[in-house]
């Protein structure tokens, strides 16, 4: 009943209109004057941003805003995986051989998730880590490992809430929102990157259309709150400890490293 109510209202707010109503005003000259009630609210560190807090002209632009140079360091051990996003690690687990994953209690198919069961082949047995952006994090989406970027597409049309009331209540968020699904080959293996839209605006902005990527080399950003899910192959990928403790994590900082293992 909570799961079925929960939907309701949200899909009453989650129309075109609204959606467009919000993006409107967060991009508006209006919505300026919340920006600074928003840093103290989500607590956010001025002292990091590339800008002081009065050049910001909009919301959305003090949302999606740049670090200072420096602000992250990027793990660049060769076989590492640095965390593309800042953010909470919110699963992290195996993807079954019915090619599923289980996050928080809820069975979410990878064929639906990467749109093409023929895409999903690669991902049975492997490892999957999903990564959550609260409002207060930094949006900007980054590089998770180097190499060549063999597939790009956007998925979905509707977004809903992915933080852990939409994890538990949600209908298979992580598979139906709209999503941006990038696999990157590297020297050992292939990743995929699924970056989630959230509600209202399901906006995921591709900033790097280059075909090689570096590792935490910027790639997109998120216009609101959303989530990172990365897919690795079997034996590909060897967790770190914060993965295994489930915290939070800055970009660049090591999720675990790949073991050097193909698996085509």
């Amino acid at each position: 009943m909570k799961a079925a109510l929960y939907r309701f209202f949200i899909e009453l707010t989650n129309g075109p209109f609204i959606s467009a109503a919000l993006r409107k005003f967060t991009n508006s000259r209006m919505s300026r004057v919340f920006i600074k009630s928003y840093a103290a609210h989500y607590q956010i560190n001025q002292d990091e941003m590339s800008k002081d807090i009065r050049s910001y002209s909009t919301l959305h632009s003090f949302f999606t805003r740049r670090l200072k140079e420096g602000a992250r360091v990027v793990d660049n051990t060769h076989d590492s995986v640095a965390s593309p996003v800042d953010g909470v690690i919110e699963d992290t687990g195996t993807i079954t051989s019915s090619k599923e994953i289980i996050a928080k209690g809820k069975t979410y198919s990878i064929s639906e998730m990467l749109g093409s069961k023929h895409q999903t082949e690669k991902y049975e047995g492997g490892t999957y880590i999903i990564i959550y952006l609260s409002p207060s994090h930094y949006h900007r989406i980054h590089s998770p490992v180097s190499g060549k970027v063999v597939n790009s597409y956007s998925l979905g049309s509707k977004s809903f809430p992915v933080n852990r009331f939409g994890l538990k209540f949600g209908h298979s968020v992580l598979a139906k929102n709209h999503r941006v699904v990038t696999e990157i080959c590297s020297e050992e293996t292939t990743v995929a990157v699924v970056k989630v839209g959230a509600m209202f605006i399901n906006s995921v902005v591709v900033t790097n259309t280059e075909r090689e990527w570096e590792k935490g080399e910027e790639v997109a950003y998120f216009s609101f709150g959303s989530t990172v899910i990365l897919l690795f192959q079997k034996g590909a990928f060897i967790p770190g400890d914060i993965v295994k403790s489930a915290g939070e994590i800055k970009m660049g900082e090591p999720l675990g490293r790949l073991s050097g293992k193909k698996n085509q």
